[in-house]
């Protein structure tokens, strides 16, 4: 894959993958929805004896708490094409088979067909000539898809004890402050009325961070299966068709 070295470059890329992967680009007045945990399960792919090559997994999301329906989110592809663009080789690799393959898909023709003509497309143009060098390679972005999933996850935890974790804190804190200033003089109950209004919009907020971040979340979890799942049906294919 073509190395991707600017913004500009790096917002083509984003695109690209939107074609490669998704049929059609995600809007928000019609999302494409994936549950937050489609993800398939990690497969393995059959290759030459000789030279096996394994497939990387990627790590399924722990849930931290109810979580929505994600839709594919063009901020997360672009993401995606930043991770992926740092991941690539020199040379052709997965993608421009996924590319051909893509391309093929307008013909009249079946499957196995489509996965024959774009493997010899792919050796035509330089690359590797064994099907496992092409395996490797999608288990290269795959792998970077894992690491960079944990990261994201690690992210979301850090925020929940940041944001919702404070405001706990913070109700339990006016609470107890207010069972002290109900004991005291007359002086005080300004302060015990100030507490009281913030009490009554901590429920609110506490509920608004914790939709914001899972949201977040589900949109990332449900462009990943995208991307995810696409390259384990290639790699599945690719050990059906190609020998």
């Amino acid at each position: 894959m073509a190395e991707q070295e600017t913004s500009s470059g790096l917002e083509g890329f984003g695109k690209k993958l939107l074609n490669l992967f998704i049929k059609d680009e995600p809007t928000t007045a019609k999302p494409i929805l994936f549950p937050p945990q489609s993800q398939p399960n990690p497969v393995s792919v059959p290759t030459p004896p000789a030279d096996p090559v394994p497939v990387a997994t990627v790590r399924e999301p722990t849930a931290v708490t109810a979580m929505p329906e994600g839709a594919v989110d063009t901020k997360f592809v672009d993401h995606f094409a930043a991770v992926l663009s740092k991941a690539n080789q020199p040379g052709p690799d997965y993608f421009e088979f996924r590319e051909t393959l893509k391309n093929l898909s307008n013909l009249n023709l079946s499957e196995d067909q489509q996965y024959q003509a774009a493997w010899a497309s792919f050796k035509a143009m330089g690359g590797s000539a064994n099907v496992s060098g092409l395996v490797s390679s999608a288990n290269q972005y795959l792998t970077a898809l894992n690491n960079d999933q944990q990261a994201f996850s690690k992210t979301v935890e850090e925020a929940l004890t940041e944001k919702v974790g404070g405001l706990s804190n913070e109700q339990k804190q006016l609470q107890s402050e207010n069972e002290q200033l109900a004991k005291q003089m007359l002086e005080i109950q300004r302060k015990m009325d100030a507490n009281n209004e913030r009490l009554a919009k901590i429920g609110g907020e506490l509920n608004e961070q914790r939709q914001k971040i899972t949201q977040n979340q589900s949109n990332y979890e449900a462009t990943l299966a995208v991307f995810v799942g696409q390259i384990k049906r290639d790699l599945l294919k690719l050990g059906e068709y190609i020998k």
